[in-house]
């Protein structure tokens, strides 16, 4: 007995030293993706020479504070901020129901989120002036926020029952909100004026091309409490892993849990959405390949989700300005091809543990 929990804490060490070296590759990872991203782009300013130039005292060109300040810096920011919230949110709705394959793009959250923000980019017009003026650069994201919402509270309410989720329902249930939020948005883009349709139609392929500071400043509030959140669910996301019922006899107050859960992932995928657009397979890749790397335990996993996420969005937005330069190719065209095929390789590995 006392070989076999030696054994276990050895093991159990063993997993929390590699998690704790995949974080340190991955901070390094990101600090190499940030300044990659804010070194190459179409223009021709060189971040090395700005900062030689700030060391020697010398002046630095408008070009240069305006490309480097105005375009590269609120771009990487709203990088950063949208990757780790897609992921994160993606590893909190598979930790929630218990399924590799939960994803709020998968499932219908993002169409919901998108579904919002479609309709505040449509009918702003119609709010009152006191109103609009009130809310401002925010109506975009918190209506993305509800729409977000409306659609986790309501999946989670069909997929589940007497306590356990369904995955066949949930995954039924996300291709029918899906398809739900994608009719009404339809009809929403119908009523559009031309301005609005060029906007929406280059909006729902994904971007970052319209990353400014008023953006960051509008999105980043909504995303970072939601990210700062999810790490204090950690414990009883682990404890869901064994059911419910498990869960609340070991103390874990699982209706709060949940409700924290929903409500940051609406946030943090509505405002991900409203600000980037349509940017699918980051919450669905990350967590997985993370669980392959350092396990489940949702104390590294949330922390690694965050700062992979971040950094492969990175990766792709230079991807998409630098491929077609100087044209740009929308982010979300860049992830779902290099995404797609992963989740049809975790398709496969899953199939026989989901017996779809």
């Amino acid at each position: 007995m006392v070989a076999l929990d030696l054994s276990f804490a050895a093991r159990d060490g063993d997993r929390a030293a590699r998690a704790r070296a995949v974080t340190l590759l991955l901070s390094l990872l990101l600090i190499i993706a940030v300044l990659m991203s804010l070194a190459i782009g179409a223009a021709g300013t060189s971040l090395w020479s700005t900062l030689g130039a700030l060391l020697r005292g010398e002046e630095i060109s408008l070009t240069d504070r305006v490309v480097l300040w105005q375009i590269r810096a609120p771009r990487t920011l709203l990088g950063m901020g949208v990757g780790a919230s897609l992921a994160v949110s993606g590893a909190l709705m598979q930790g929630l129901f218990r399924n590799p394959l939960a994803d709020p793009g998968i499932v219908g959250v993002g169409a919901g989120a998108g579904l919002g923000a479609i309709a505040a980019i449509v009918l702003a017009g119609l709010l009152p002036a006191a109103l609009a003026d009130q809310l401002g650069y925010y109506v975009v994201p918190v209506a993305a926020f509800l729409g977000g919402w409306g659609s986790t509270l309501l999946l989670y309410r069909v997929a589940t029952r007497a306590g356990r989720t369904s995955v066949a329902v949930m995954l039924l249930a996300g291709i029918a909100l899906g398809a739900l939020a994608g009719a009404v948005s339809g009809i929403l883009v119908y009523m559009a004026d031309d301005t609005q349709l060029r906007d929406l139609t280059f909006w729902g392929l994904g971007s970052l091309a319209g990353a400014t500071w008023s953006k960051v400043l509008t999105g980043l509030p909504i995303m970072l409490p939601a990210l700062i959140a999810a790490p204090f669910l950690a414990r009883g996301l682990n404890a869901l892993t064994l059911g419910e019922s498990a869960a609340f006899h070991l103390g874990v107050h699982v209706q709060r849990v949940k409700n924290i859960a929903i409500l940051s992932v609406a946030a943090a995928t509505g405002a991900a959405v409203a600000m980037s657009g349509g940017i699918g397979f980051v919450g669905i890749v990350v967590p997985h390949l993370l669980r392959l790397a350092s396990g489940p335990d949702h104390r590294q996993l949330l922390v690694n989700s965050a700062l992979l996420g971040a950094s492969l969005l990175l990766l792709a937005d230079i991807v998409s300005r630098t491929i077609v330069a100087p044209s740009e190719l929308p982010i979300g065209i860049v992830t779902a091809v290099l995404g797609a095929p992963v989740f049809l390789w975790i398709l496969f590995r899953q199939r026989g543990v989901l017996d779809l």
